[in-house]
């Protein structure tokens, strides 16, 4: 995998919560390591930004957290 990132929009925060325990859980089986994935949900502000710009700003905040 090269910087995944998952963008999540328009779930509670409950089922925002299990999908990416869910998608976690599904790297894992697959026998690779989850920590790459960076995952982000909607806001009022970055629903108007570009894809390219909410993919880098994502990877960056995910680095950062790391």
């Amino acid at each position: 995998m090269d910087n995944p990132v998952v963008f999540l929009h328009g779930f509670s925060e409950q089922v925002l919560f299990e999908a990416i325990k869910a998608v976690k859980e599904a790297v894992r089986h697959a026998g690779a390591d989850p920590g790459h994935i960076a995952f982000a949900s909607s806001t009022p502000t970055n629903l108007n930004w570009k894809l390219n710009d909410l993919i880098r700003e994502v990877r960056k905040e995910h680095q950062m957290m790391q």
